[in-house]
């Protein structure tokens, strides 16, 4: 009788440190496929992957915006698409249940912006297996490089391209064409000052 009871603790043991082990994969294979979705701005990959709502956070400026998974497709992920965005996972682990990712990205906007590419820190949440939060640590963000040429494409759109004001914040896929097109008419304008020089 004790034999049968160890036997069957000894299955029961082994079949629950497998279920976690599915577990812990589970997280991690999720948050790969989060990355290639976004690296290839697909949204019927991405649909799968996420809760019903979405938490994105940068803790360091106080930002936090709460998406319904539609939302977060058809508006935000449409918008990043503009821009044609690369994200490479440097290294992903998993603890306690949440994953870390190291990622750069690099996309139209940030190479004007920044002349580099962006290198963040991702800590992803779960819920049932399903992402619910997204918090983004940057790690080489140079604010007066983003500022200045920030400042300097506000200016010049808001002097020759009044129709184009707004584009800044509009996070919607027309946004994005907007900003994409201002983005354009200022390297058009430096191309032609360096022809010149």
């Amino acid at each position: 009788m004790n034999r049968i009871l160890i036997i069957f603790l000894t299955f029961l043991i082994g079949f629950t440190s497998c279920k976690n082990s599915e577990k812990t994969n589970d997280k991690l294979e999720v948050a790969e496929k989060y990355f290639v979705a976004l690296d290839k701005s697909n949204s019927s990959e991405m649909k799968d992957l996420l809760n019903d709502s979405l938490i994105t956070k940068i803790p360091k400026y106080k930002y936090e915006v709460r998406y319904s998974k539609n939302d977060y497709m058809e508006k935000w992920l449409k918008w990043d698409s503009v821009f044609e965005p690369t994200y490479k996972v440097l290294e992903m682990n998993l603890e306690n249940g949440i994953v870390k990712a190291k990622v750069s990205k690099i996309d139209n906007r940030i190479l004007f912006f920044m002349q580099k590419p962006f290198l963040t820190n991702e800590i992803l949440k779960f819920e049932n297996e399903k992402i619910t939060t997204i918090e983004t640590e940057y790690l080489n963000f140079d604010e007066e490089t983003w500022g200045k040429n920030r400042n300097e494409l506000l200016s010049w759109i808001s002097e020759n391209y009044p129709e184009l004001k707004g584009f800044i914040d509009d996070q919607t896929e027309a946004g994005g064409k907007k900003f994409l097109k201002a983005l354009n008419c200022i390297r058009i304008k430096i191309n032609v000052l360096q022809h010149y020089i």
